[in-house]
């Protein structure tokens, strides 16, 4: 059995939790194995649309751990979580996406069973016969390298790299959603510390990992005033704006702006990159793009190779005649 960790928000599952489960779909196939989920939380991960969004991606059944220590996220109680659930369920592989909770929750539980534990892979080939040695490729330094690995172990512990794959349920949906089976834990008081005692919205609507469209900026674009037409095209397309380490080493704009490999990744429909040239540092927040339209006055720039699409030409220009052909297109009867 490969058994898939949900990354949950009180039990809503978020675009993780379906990455995780269309890349162990994959997995288990390979592995000649079922695939099962298991939602850990209080209460909360038995809603019916854990266990709908569970069985649409393909898992043959769901496990559910309820506690009172469990009453939002927290690493050492989900940790331990899991490995009470390893110890009782003995599957062949632990499977989860890694995202930051993801990669923490797998490191807490194999740091309790003394086991190996391997991040952010994009494919991975399981022994032959069900023992022995793993193969996979797993993203390193933030996606510039991409190292080949192996593992010989038991069962194996294991993330697939945020982003990896484009989340997608199988096809036809199942006519039910599957078999849900609770497991009991055990948890010492002691690992509530870390649980989520209070939250703050800082930032509601549409975020920047989960726009579905990004103008990005980059040097370029030359000044913080010259981010307005870039704000106007993600206003009319319903994105955010995101931009280049560059500009906020400059002061133009935020941190949270940035996307790339010490800022965040992105992974919209559609990213408009505009005077960027596309370092590695920036493409590896990027790369989980769709599409990508590339605008630059340079033919050569590594975002512009690397693009669906390359508009040459000054940005200047080309940003507000793309948003007044919006305009333009909205307004016509």
């Amino acid at each position: 059995m490969l058994l898939v960790v949900l990354e949950h928000d009180r039990g809503t599952l978020g675009e993780p939790a379906r990455e995780a489960l269309t890349f162990g779909r994959t997995l288990a196939a390979k592995m000649g194995v079922e695939m099962h989920a298991l939602a850990i939380g209080a209460g909360a991960p038995a809603t019916e649309q854990v266990a709908a969004a569970s069985g649409d991606h393909g898992a043959a059944r769901l496990y559910t751990v309820d506690h009172d220590l469990l009453s939002d996220f927290g690493p050492e109680a989900w940790g331990q979580s899991l490995v009470q659930v390893i110890n009782t369920l003995q599957p062949g592989a632990v499977l989860a996406c890694g995202s930051e909770r993801g990669n923490e929750v797998m490191a807490q539980a194999a740091a309790r069973l003394d086991w190996p534990f391997v991040a952010n892979c994009t494919d991975i080939i399981p022994p032959a016969g069900g023992g022995g040695q793993w193969s996979m490729t797993r993203i390193q330094w933030g996606g510039s390298l991409l190292e080949d690995a192996t593992l010989t172990t038991g069962t194996a512990l294991l993330t697939c790299g945020l982003h990896t794959v484009a989340s997608a349920p199988v096809e036809p949906a199942p006519v039910a959603p599957p078999e849900t089976q609770a497991v009991a834990v055990e948890l010492d008081a002691a690992l509530a510390r870390t649980v989520v005692k209070d939250r703050v919205v800082l930032e509601a609507g549409v975020t920047l990992p989960t726009a579905p469209v990004v103008v990005g900026g980059g040097r370029g674009v030359g000044s913080a005033e010259g981010f307005a037409p870039l704000e106007e095209l993600a206003e009319l397309l319903g994105g955010r704006v995101g931009c280049s380490r560059a500009v906020t080493n400059n002061g133009w704009r935020p941190h949270s702006d940035q996307v790339g490999q010490t800022g965040t990744r992105i992974a919209p429909e559609i990213y408009i990159a505009s005077g960027i040239s596309g370092a590695i540092q920036h493409w590896v927040g990027a790369m989980g793009s769709k599409h990508i339209l590339a605008i630059n006055i340079d033919p050569e720039a590594n975002m512009v190779v690397k693009a669906n699409w390359a508009v040459i030409g000054d940005l200047h220009q080309v940003i507000p005649a793309i948003s007044a052909e919006i305009r333009r297109r909205r307004d016509r009867p």
